[in-house]
């Protein structure tokens, strides 16, 4: 005869039904504790593991997976060229804490470039199939099409950084415009008065917030930004070169540099040293990100930390509660998106 423990009511194999009336919670619940969810009490977690135990209750993950289209599967998206992802500390940061929060979980991690129209095309036909259950987009551009996207197809996903102040899928960034406030403040309480800003990629958002950042603090400090010391850059350090050639060309006597990223401050660096310009002593020099840049230039840079990691982690986080849920957050309502802004820290080195 069978036991109770590997036998459901019906004679069968336990069912969740099953395996929640033990455990008293919900259906929903029981699925959320078996498939990693972190959105679970340690209580609940505990008492649902309990009633599997003592149940016998064994997933089906091949039959779970049809019956809920479900696939195990995650997507990292990075709709840019895989040079600049291999070249920039911040995308092998995120991945970083990507892996770690999954780590613990049956889903695999799946990483997608998507920096070209060919990419793009294939990514979408992929998407449509429904062949991931949610989607991580990092380093998304204001007119990106793939949210948008993602929304009409009703896969769940979160981006790292909103594309505006109105987005509506669920976002984590760090704090850009308290970021970039701090990094002006130092320069300013430090008696420099001709500070440049080489901003990022102006249709990503947090370099707008950058940008924003920069302009305010100077305001406060009674100095209202002089656009001839802002230059566009792109993150890059090639951006980083050519923007601040363009700066000293247009504004010899600029006493400081923001940088909006350490791999243009890099750049910059690099420009300065060939002009003859000694770092602090002529021109002060301030990066963003804190990454491994920083502390290995020389000068060792001063840099805006913001917590790469901690951001992918927490990416992971919101989209196994929605892959949870089945309901991606835009189809729940603006009233109920989910924007997380992670704390940034000025890290004060040599350079400044």
């Amino acid at each position: 005869m069978a036991t109770h423990g590997t036998r459901g009511r019906s004679g069968g194999r336990p069912t969740l039904e099953e395996v929640a009336a033990r455990a008293g919670v919900g259906r929903g619940t029981v699925s959320r504790v078996i498939n990693g969810s972190p959105r679970v009490s340690d209580a609940t977690r505990a008492a649902v593991e309990a009633a599997v135990a003592e149940l016998g209750y064994v997933p089906n993950t091949a039959a779970r997976a049809l019956a809920a289209n479900r696939t195990d599967a995650i997507a990292l998206v990075v709709p840019e060229p895989e040079t600049r992802f291999f070249a920039e500390p911040y995308f092998s940061d995120m991945l970083k804490g990507v892996g770690a929060e999954l780590a613990d979980t049956e889903m695999q991690l799946l990483l997608i470039f998507a920096g070209s129209d060919k990419e793009r095309r294939r990514l979408a036909q992929y998407l449509a199939a429904h062949r991931v259950d949610g989607v991580l987009l990092v380093s998304v551009h204001a007119d990106d099409p793939l949210p948008d996207m993602l929304a009409q197809l009703e896969i769940p996903a979160v981006i790292s950084g909103p594309r505006s102040a109105a987005e509506t899928l669920t976002s984590v960034d760090s704090d850009n415009y308290g970021g970039a406030r701090s990094a002006v403040e130092h320069l300013v309480s430090h008696g420099r008065s001709r500070i440049a800003h080489i901003t990022g990629r102006l249709d990503v958002y947090g370099a707008q917030r950058r940008v924003d950042g920069y302009r305010d603090a100077l305001r406060d400090a009674g100095r209202p930004a002089d656009e001839l010391l802002i230059e566009a850059g792109d993150f890059t350090e090639e951006g980083g070169v050519r923007a601040m050639r363009a700066l000293l060309e247009r504004c010899p006597d600029l006493d400081a540099v923001f940088a909006a990223s350490d791999v243009t401050a890099a750049g910059a660096r690099q420009v300065l040293r060939e002009a003859g310009r000694r770092i602090p002593d002529d021109v002060a020099l301030v990066g963003y990100d804190d990454s491994a840049i920083a502390r290995h230039m020389e000068p060792p840079l001063t840099s805006v930390r913001q917590p790469i990691e901690e951001m992918g982690r927490k990416m992971i986080d919101l989209l196994l509660t929605e892959i949870a849920d089945r309901r991606p957050a835009v189809s729940r309502g603006l009233t109920e998106r989910t924007q997380v802004v992670l704390a940034t820290e000025l890290v004060t080195r040599a350079s400044s």
